[in-house]
Formats: structure tokens, sequence, C-alpha cells
């Protein structure tokens, strides 16, 4: 069975040949813990386990290493800390604020019912490796230093670039990059520079004599070298890392080991909205996944996740939640008794066709019609193949605990409401009637109009 990626980076699906089928090795970028993980977050999480758990299966366990690290340095993090903790000194705020919001982060995901990667470093244990890929890069002439600062000469490199493929105006434009005076080029990027005073710091490379820090694209460069290799299989994380960080750890990189590539497959998930908006604090629908787990079962969030191919943009709904849960409901209840038979061949080819879920998925619900008539080998099917996409992990006595408690509702106003628009429809004011119905929906309850009256439901 070939295995087909899209690779970002040549922009085409090909097939998947590991340069060892006996060490297939995959990096994901991974969090910066200085807040929970929000549901944007948690789609390369999701995506890149169900990729982890097919490499699984068609290389075996023992033959993959699956690296995702944690970044545990950066301004965003000394910013919260300081913002949290003014009254302690910033490294000891710091250590509170990526202990805690670690923990969360470690406790969520595998909620969502992920697997722990093979490796997960940390940054700050990784300040050597670091060091010593900045040495590389000095050395072989695409790097400088200026001002205590290491910094990456873009020019240096001719074909910088090929992964986003932005033109030199956009690229100066969308890099973020901090505007200096003793930058060579105003695309030129960090790789070490030096710490505030109270701010973590470390011995500098290149004989610098101040102490300082590395740069965020510097980190996962000298991580993915220390577990994977010089150059690996796959590269992956979310669209909005293409520029500039996967641009410039491939930059770093190649100019370190003179190689012609960093990884042989770009991996990038698409961007997620929030009922048709981008998710923002100020629109009021930023949602954790921590949030979301207190109303909705783990499984829930990963199988409405998934019911989008990886690289789509992603409408987050709460009717979404509602049919990934309906969905569950069935399948607990059709594999109860069934022990896990065999992999779904036609879900296994979607899954192999660069992990087409939503097609991988179908084959399931297909699955399902047979396993509701009474097939057995369809609902021990059903089971193997779920399991497969981290699903169906539990006991149906353990799923029945897990009811969505997200929509909180009173049910003398449901009454209330469900009176007002019975007295709209025999008044014959269907507008009326149409709102309340509307409202009632908003709230997460279904109605059942019948010759006996009108009953209602809380939509699951």
């Amino acid at each position: 069975m070939e295995l087909k990626l899209y690779d970002t980076l040549t922009r085409e699906k090909r097939p998947f040949k590991p340069i060892d089928p006996n060490n297939v090795r995959m990096y994901v970028c991974g969090p910066t813990v200085y807040d929970f993980a929000h549901i944007g977050n948690a789609r390369p999480v999701i995506v890149f386990d169900v990729l982890f758990r097919l490499l699984r299966h068609l290389y075996g366990a023992e033959h993959v290493t699956y690296v995702r690290n944690i970044t545990d340095v950066d301004d965003k993090i000394n910013a919260r800390a300081a913002e949290e903790y003014p009254g302690l000194p910033l490294n000891e705020a710091i250590r509170k604020v990526t202990e805690k919001t670690d923990r969360q982060f470690h406790e969520d995901v595998a909620a969502l019912g992920c697997l722990p990667p093979t490796v997960e470093p940390r940054a700050t244990d990784h300040i050597p490796e670091m060091r010593a890929l900045i040495e590389k890069v000095v050395a072989s002439g695409n790097a400088y230093v200026a001002e205590d600062n290491v910094l990456f000469s873009v020019p240096s490199m001719p074909d910088y670039g090929q992964l986003s493929k932005r033109p030199l105006d956009e690229m100066i434009a969308g890099a973020r990059i901090e505007v200096a005076p003793y930058k060579r080029d105003p695309r030129d990027f960090v790789l070490w520079k030096p710490s505030k005073p109270g701010e973590p710091a470390w011995p500098s490379p290149v004989g610098i004599k101040a102490p300082g820090r590395p740069g965020w694209h510097i980190e996962c460069s000298a991580m993915s070298w220390r577990y994977l290799g010089e150059v690996f299989d796959i590269h992956g994380g979310g669209i909005d890392l293409v520029f500039p960080h996967h641009e410039d750890e491939i930059a770093q990189s190649r100019c370190a080991f003179h190689t012609p590539v960093m990884a042989n497959y770009w991996m990038h998930n698409g961007f997620l909205q929030v009922e048709g908006e981008k998710m923002s604090k100020s629109l009021g629908n930023f949602v954790t996944i921590h949030e979301l787990l207190k109303d909705w079962p783990g499984e829930v969030i990963r199988l409405a996740m998934l019911q989008t191919h990886y690289r789509q943009p992603i409408n987050w709904t709460l009717a979404g939640m509602r049919e990934a849960h309906k969905h569950l409901d069935i399948w607990y209840e059709l594999t109860d008794e069934a022990a896990p038979g065999y992999l779904c061949a036609d879900a296994l080819d979607a899954l192999t066709d660069d992990l087409n879920t939503p097609k991988a998925l179908a084959a399931l619900h297909e699955l399902r019609g047979q396993a509701a008539k009474g097939i057995k080998p369809a609902a021990a099917s059903l089971k193997a193949s779920a399991q497969l996409f981290g699903l169906l992990q539990m006991s149906s006595a353990q799923w029945e605990s897990f009811r969505p408690t997200s929509i909180a509702v009173d049910e003398n106003t449901i009454e209330n409401l469900i009176e007002a628009r019975n007295g709209a429809r025999r008044a014959k004011n269907f507008a009326e009637s149409d709102r309340i119905r509307d409202e009632l929906a908003k709230m997460g309850v279904v109605l059942k109009d019948t010759k006996d009256g009108t009953t209602w439901e809380i939509a699951r």
C-alpha cells in the first residue's frame, strides 16, 4: 500500500519514500507554553497524531520517531510571566508560567486521544546544540555578528524563499522582523541575541562576551538535528508557520550542513475559523481546548476536526460538534460487544492518499450502516478502523459518562418559549413562530411537533 503526501515545498502530492524505512522520522512544531492552547492549536496536534498512527501501522511502531518540541524561551513567555507574577524575579516567574502551561497542554492533548510523541524536547534543554548550529552557520559564511547579535544573511542564500515562494517585498513586509540599523539586509533574521537584565541568559556563541538567548527559528533546527539528523523525512506544522518560521529553519539548517533540503516532505494544516469568523478575543469567540473539554468528550473534538481535510480551512461550529457526538453515540452503541476486527480497506486507502480523513470517515459510515443491520464483522471492522483514527478508545460505559454540558438551559425558559411559539402558531404569526424556533435552536434545543403537541430535547 503506497502512502502519498502533499509537499508544500514542491507543491505536489507524491509517493512517500522514507530515507530509512527502519527509522521513519517526523518533526512537528509544538506549543509555546505561555497560555492555554486554543482550538486552532489542536488541529496540528490531532492531524499529525493521525499521521503518526498511520506511519506506525505501515512501518511498525518501533520504526517511527516523532519529535514535537516545547518552546519554553520566548518574548511572549517573558511578557506573560511579568504580567502574572510582577512580584517575582523574572526567571522564577517564567518557570511558574511554563510549568503550569506545559502541564495543562499535556492534559488537554491526552484528552483529545493523542499519543505522546517519541521525543518531546524542551528548547532550554538544547542550548548547546543551538550554539553549535550557530557556529556552523557563521563558519559557512551565511551569518554575521553585529552588536552582540548573530544574524542570518538572507542574500547569502540564493534560493532562500522556496517554501513560501513570496516576492521580495512581501518577505520584507511579512517577516515581522525587528528593524535594526546593524542589519545588512532588512530580511536578515536573528539566530542569537543579547539578553536584557533579568531575562533568561546563556553563554553566547562565536566569541560574544555578553550572555544571550536564542532566536525562535534556531530552536527547531537544533532540536530536529539532535534527534532526527541533518536531513529527515517529514516536517509539519500549521500553515501560519510557513513564513517566516519554516522558511528560516530551512535556510539555517541547509547552510549549516550544506544539504539540498532540510526535510523531504513539508506538511501544513489549514487555518481554522469559529462559526465563520477568525478566532479572536475581541470577537468573544476565542475557544481553548481546556474550555471545550469541560463540555465535550475529547473524541468529539477529534472527530469534528477530522471531518475536514487537513489542508483545507476548517469552520469550527457547534453544529459540527453535535454531529460528531451523534456519530460517536451510534458507533459506541454498535461496537459495544465487538472486538476490533480487520481494518477497512477503503478507509485505509483514503488515509494513505494524503490523509484524506473525510473520505476515510465516509467509509466508516458505510460500515456503520452494515453494523446496524446486525453484520458483526462490520461492527468489528468499524471498531478497529475508528481506533486507527484515535477514536472508540473507551468502553461504552465510559462513553456514557461523558455528556456535553456546554448548553446549559433552564427548563422553565424553554417551556415558556415553546408556549409562546405555540401561541404564535395558533395566531398564524409564522414569522414570530420561526423566530422563537431559531432562538431555541441557538440554545441547543431541538423541537419535535407531533399531533399530540410539541416535545423538545437538547441536541447532542
